[in-house]
C-alpha cells in the first residue's frame, strides 16, 4: 500500500519538476533566472500554509522556515536541512514531461521524445536493483530535474509529515531552499546567523544510503585572449587570430592533465566546459577539481604557465589567466567533529539502510561552502541517478526512504547530549 508520505512526495515532485528553474552562469542577477524565484515563492507559500514558523524569502532569493520543536528545545541543538531549487544548465530543462513507470518490470525504459534513448538495467546496476519500484524519468528531450527537485520535494513532504504528526519527538528544525547551486552560488549570501542552526544536512546525493562528508575542492579559471583583428584580405603578417590562439592553448594542454572523461575516484581534473572566439578575442572557461589542495593548485599553475608561454610566443596578443576559488573540500572541517555524520549513520542503520561512504563526492554541494562558513553540513542521498542529462531517473520509494532517514536524524538530534568535558 502506498503511504501518505509517498503520495505527497510524488505529487510535489511531479509539480516541481514541471517548473523550469535552470540556472544561467552568465547572468549576474540573484537568482540567475526569474523562474527560480517563481518556485521559491511557491515554496514559501506552501510552507506558510502548512503552519511553519519564520517563513521568509530573503533578498538573496533563499527561502528559510522553521519546523517548531515537539520537545523542549533548550537542551538540544537546532539543525537544518537544505536543498537547491535550480537545475543544471548543461542540458535542456524547459517543458519537462515527467513519466512514472509504476512497479517497473525490468524492461528497458524508452523515451517517447527520443526513441533512440533507452534506460537499460544491463548498463545500470543501480537501476537493476529497483525492479518493482516506481521509477520517474523525463520524456527524452529534457533532463528530469531530480537534481535537486528531489531534495526539495523530500524536505517539503518531511515538513508536512512532521507538522501533521506532533507525536514525533524532535527539536527545532530549520529548512533552507537555495538558488543557483549548479553554478556555485547556492549559499554565497547565506550567513550562519540567517540559517540559525548548529548543524546541517544537504539533500543533494545519489544512490540509497549515500552519506558524503568529502567533496571536491574547486577553482574556476578563465583564459582571455585579445588578438589583433584586421580584414583578412590585408592580414598578411598583421592579424593575430585570437580564436586560433585559443585552439593552440587547448591543444597544448599536457597529456598528463586529466579530464573528467579520463578520471575517477580520487583523481582530479581540468575541464574545459565553455569556449567562444573570434579573431579579435576569445575566452576559455575551465573548472579545476581535486580532493587535495596542493593538487588543485597545481592544476591552476598548469593553466597559468601555459598562458605565459603562449604570451611569450605571440607578444602582440594579450593573454590572461584568472583563477578564482569556488569551494573547498568539506572534509577538512568535518573531520574535526564527525557528530552529524555519526548521527546520519545511526539514522540509516535504524532504518536498515547501509551507509555508503566509500566514495567522496566528485562534485560539490551547498554543504561544502556552508561547512567552510562554520556550519558542518554533510550530504544525504535522495535517490537521483544519471543527473544532468536525458537519462536522469529516480525511484519514488528511494525518495520516501530519504525522507524517513531525515525524520530519524531529527529524532536522534532530539536525544543528543553534548559530550561531557574532561577536567584537566
Amino acid at each position: 500500500m502506498t503511504s501518505e508520505l509517498r503520495r505527497d512526495l510524488e505529487n510535489r515532485f511531479l509539480r516541481y519538476v514541471r517548473m523550469d528553474t535552470q540556472a544561467k552562469e552568465e547572468s549576474e542577477t540573484v537568482p540567475s533566472t526569474a523562474q527560480q524565484l517563481a518556485l521559491l515563492e511557491l515554496l514559501a507559500t506552501e510552507l506558510r500554509d502548512m503552519g511553519l514558523q519564520d517563513v521568509r524569502l530573503t533578498d538573496y532569493a533563499t527561502v528559510l522556515a522553521t519546523i517548531p520543536p515537539t520537545i523542549s528545545a533548550s537542551a538540544v541543538p537546532s539543525i537544518a536541512f537544505l536543498a537547491h531549487v535550480d537545475t543544471a544548465p548543461a542540458f535542456p530543462g524547459q517543458d519537462v514531461r515527467p513519466r512514472v513507470h509504476r512497479a517497473w518490470n525490468g524492461d528497458p525504459i524508452r523515451f517517447p521524445d527520443d526513441p533512440v534513448l533507452a534506460l537499460d538495467a544491463a548498463q545500470s546496476p543501480a537501476l537493476a536493483r529497483k525492479q518493482g519500484q516506481d521509477i520517474v524519468t523525463a520524456s527524452g528531450r529534457t533532463l528530469l530535474g531530480a537534481d535537486d527537485k528531489a531534495g526539495v520535494a523530500i524536505l517539503m513532504s518531511l515538513a508536512r509529515h512532521l507538522v501533521t504528526h506532533p507525536e514525533i519527538r524532535h527539536g527545532r528544525i530549520r529548512l533552507c531552499f537555495t538558488p543557483d547551486e549548479e553554478i556555485g552560488r547556492g549559499v554565497a549570501y547565506l550567513t550562519p546567523a540567517d540559517l540559525d542552526a548548529a548543524w546541517a544536512y544537504t539533500l543533494d546525493g545519489g544512490d540509497t544510503g549515500e552519506l558524503s562528508s568529502e567533496t571536491f575542492a574547486a577553482d574556476k579559471a578563465i583564459v582571455k585572449i585579445q588578438g589583433v583583428s584586421i580584414h583578412p584580405g590585408t592580414a598578411f603578417r598583421a592579424m593575430v587570430n585570437a580564436a586560433a590562439l585559443a585552439a593552440k592553448f587547448v591543444g597544448a594542454l599536457p597529456e598528463h592533465a586529466r579530464t573528467p572523461e579520463t578520471s575517477r575516484g580520487r583523481e582530479g581534473f581540468i575541464h574545459l566546459y565553455h569556449m567562444r572566439g573570434t579573431p579579435a578575442d576569445a575566452e576559455l572557461h575551465f573548472i579545476l577539481r581535486d580532493f587535495d589542495a596542493a593538487r588543485l593548485a597545481e592544476h591552476g599553475r598548469v593553466l597559468s604557465l601555459l598562458a605565459e608561454t603562449l604570451q611569450l610566443a605571440e607578444p602582440r596578443a594579450r593573454i590572461t589567466c584568472r583563477i578564482a576559488p569556488q569551494y573547498r573540500n568539506m572534509r577538512q572541517w568535518l573531520e574535526k567533529d564527525m557528530t552529524p555524520v555519526e548521527i546520519a549513520r545511526q539514522a540509516m542503520r535504524d532504518l536498515d539502510v547501509t551507509p555508503k561512504e566509500e566514495e567522496p563526492i566528485r562534485g560539490g554541494t551547498d554543504g561544502a561552502m556552508l561547512t567552510a562558513k562554520g556550519v558542518p553540513a554533510p550530504n544525504l542521498f535522495t535517490g537521483m541517478h544519471e543527473i544532468h542529462g536525458p537519462l536522469e531517473w529516480i525511484s519514488l520509494q528511494d525518495m520516501e526512504l530519504s525522507a524517513r532517514v531525515c525524520q530519524r536524524i531529527a529524532e536522534l538530534w532530539g536525544e543528543f547530549k553534548e559530550p561531557a568535558q574532561e577536567e584537566d
